[in-house]
């Protein structure tokens, strides 16, 4: 009997994304950028997000359908991001999966946005379980060991910005283009990373928590003090700062990823491995650091390709395929949900992304 085709939709943020996956092949993934509707606004907003969601979904469908010459009635299951997220987006991704649901009487199932992400190297690698998932993006930034499609045990997190956060907030304060990671990256190409010494937060407290948002702060002020000694900053001063900022990201994800895999190893995985995904699992210097460390510790190493790290449906379509095959599905009292914690025993992470609430 063949795997189940299932129809994934995902509107979390500012990415509108329909996919259809059965089993391990993805026959389609659509993903409508909205950047240039925010470009003006510096960031992410809600509002915008939400309408160009609920204006390009029933696009993105048609579009995935078409390109994987298959109709509606061939699909056998709607999985769609239920949160977390922005709740404007998440809702309208929601309300068009239930329609589509009632229409054509299919199971409609609800994924967390994180099992998403958390379950994609099985999706492109077949990693059994458990494996070490680093989630780093520009809303969130978790470790979890990944037990099964339903099991998570989250062993830190970070307590303010995320990585990808606290890039884009680097290339504004530099007048570097958005996103700010590949910016960032690219002139941290060209500097000195031990020109500027910056912090590198919580390596001096045990755990595996994180914390960005003073390291943005310290950049904010040296860039300061050089503007205020020299009447402005030149090309290199800018390189050298970018490349002092990436490699304090660098160093404290690596330390984090080498104590979270000691917390991972005692669960004895028959297959021990660390999988990366979110957008800023883009970063060479940061991929360089966490396959040293996983070399060290006796871990595969695996990282999915960009377009399924950063926000699509195929993600989302695939951990709906494996909670179907659980015999999980939602019913029509489906809620769109800010917050959705992957690990419910763990205690709540602080603040939020500009993707979205944290969980």
């Amino acid at each position: 009997m063949p795997d189940p085709l299932i129809l994934g939709l995902e509107s979390s943020c500012d990415d509108t994304a329909a996919a259809l996956v059965r089993g391990r092949e993805v026959l389609a993934s659509v993903v409508m950028g909205q950047n240039a509707l925010h470009a003006a606004f510096g960031g992410v907003v809600p509002e915008i997000a939400a309408r160009a969601h609920a204006e390009r979904l029933d696009l993105c469908v048609e579009q995935a359908l078409d390109e994987a010459r298959v109709g509606l009635a061939d699909v056998d299951a709607i999985a769609v991001t239920a949160g977390p997220g922005l709740i404007g987006g998440v809702l309208s991704g929601v309300m068009v999966a239930k329609g589509l649901a009632t229409g054509l009487r299919k199971p409609l199932v609800g994924v967390n946005h994180l099992a998403g992400h958390a379950l994609t190297p099985r999706l492109t690698d077949g990693l059994e379980f458990p494996y070490l998932m680093l989630l780093v993006s520009g809303g969130h930034c978790q470790f979890l060991v990944v037990r099964s499609a339903t099991e998570f045990r989250r062993l830190g997190g970070t307590i303010d910005d995320a990585p990808g956060e606290a890039f884009d907030k680097t290339a504004r304060l530099l007048g570097l283009p958005q996103p700010g990671g590949p910016s960032v990256e690219a002139e941290a190409l060209k500097g000195d990373e031990k020109r500027f010494r910056f912090p590198r937060p919580l390596l001096d407290r045990p755990g595996c928590d994180l914390s960005f948002s003073g390291l943005k702060t310290a950049l904010m002020r040296q860039r300061d003090a050089i503007t205020a000694d020299k009447g402005g900053m030149t090309v290199q001063d800018r390189a050298d700062l970018c490349a002092g900022f990436q490699a304090a990201v660098r160093d404290v994800l690596t330390e984090k990823t080498r104590r979270a895999i000691a917390l991972y190893l005692e669960e004895s995985p028959s297959q021990p491995a660390l999988a990366v995904a979110g957008g800023v699992a883009a970063n060479m210097a940061l991929r360089a650091g966490l396959e040293t460390v996983c070399a060290e510790n006796g871990l595969a190493f695996t990282a999915p390709p960009l377009r399924l790290c950063t926000d699509n449906a195929a993600m989302i379509a695939y951990a709906g395929s494996e909670l179907f095959a659980r015999g999980e599905t939602s019913g029509m009292d489906l809620s769109a949900r800010p917050r959705w914690p992957l690990d419910k025993s763990a205690a709540p992470l602080i603040g939020s992304g500009k993707k979205g609430a944290k969980a």
